[in-house]
């Protein structure tokens, strides 16, 4: 979707004219942005956060040339999903199968050693 494809969406859902949902949009859009400039947090319970990520200066490679370069510090815009959005996103997972459960002792059970035999020593095995 792009933003023309939200303004009708938008709308629609709140029956205004097009260029009113647009000015609408336009407008959130500002508010975020100067809101994160400012270097502060947005938060709209259920839907997610958008916050400021800083990210210190440091030295990468040219993967092409292999000569070492500096990277400078960059003040950079993250979004995290609220809960709300993410189970309106989430794939349901399917119901294990059921697991068939093996025949009652089809084969008669082999009956334990004597316990006489149980104490029977052990002989050791000799070392070569």
């Amino acid at each position: 979707m792009n933003k023309s494809e939200l303004v009708d969406s938008v709308a629609a859902e709140a029956k205004l004219t097009k260029a009113q949902a647009a000015e609408a949009i336009d407008a959130v859009i500002n508010a975020i942005q100067a809101t994160l400039k400012a270097g502060n947090q947005v938060s709209l319970v259920g839907f997610g956060s958008f916050m400021v990520s800083e990210r210190a200066a440091r030295t990468g490679r040219n993967p092409r040339t292999g000569v070492e370069i500096k990277i400078p510090a960059a003040r950079l815009p993250k979004f995290k999903p609220g809960k709300l959005l993410k189970d309106a996103v989430a794939v349901p997972k399917p119901a294990p199968a059921p697991v068939a459960k093996p025949a009652a002792a089809a084969a008669p059970k082999k009956e334990a050693a004597p316990a006489a035999d149980a104490k029977k020593p052990v002989a050791a095995k000799k070392k070569k």
